[in-house]
């Protein structure tokens, strides 16, 4: 049998929600096809998982940038939802790594790539995003990374 990509798993739980009148659950599947299938159109391309991922970074970061405003902003009721929008789209994504596992993943990266300095980034970072890509927040492997090459 084969794996189910992750598209397919999203219109899977699409229909489930439709079915079960889970008009939350359904608003933000849609949400997320929609984003997927604009990338597409855009692009002319059909995307396969990882790049499925990089889209559902792009739409968990925009959340938690809406919660921050929203908070800050005493809108809880907004809030709210935006959260709720946050953790079933976290659901989709694969589980993230723990501040060792990332380290250590940098550690492999620096190796093999022999970077010295901070002006070696550029060098570590693509190999760095293809491994944890969707399990970790690249913005602080990144601040990860400067700090260990800057020491």
């Amino acid at each position: 049998m084969s794996q189910e990509t992750l598209k397919q798993r999203l219109d899977t739980d699409m229909k489930v929600s439709m079915r079960a009148k889970d008009k939350e659950r359904l608003g933000t599947i849609r949400l997320i096809l929609a984003a997927i299938k604009q990338r597409e159109v855009d692009e002319r391309i059909v995307l396969d998982d990882g790049q499925v991922l990089a889209v559902l970074e792009k739409m968990v970061k925009q959340r938690r940038d809406s919660i921050a405003q929203f908070e800050a902003a005493a809108r809880t009721d907004l809030a709210d939802k935006e959260k709720a929008e946050l953790a079933l789209i976290q659901g989709y994504m694969p589980a993230q790594l723990a501040e060792a596992e990332i380290d250590a993943i940098i550690e492999q990266v620096i190796t093999a790539t022999g970077a010295s300095s901070a002006k070696d980034m550029g060098k570590v970072m693509g190999p760095l995003k293809a491994q944890l890509q969707g399990r970790a927040d690249m913005g602080t492997v990144s601040a990860r990374l400067k700090a260990r090459l800057s020491a």
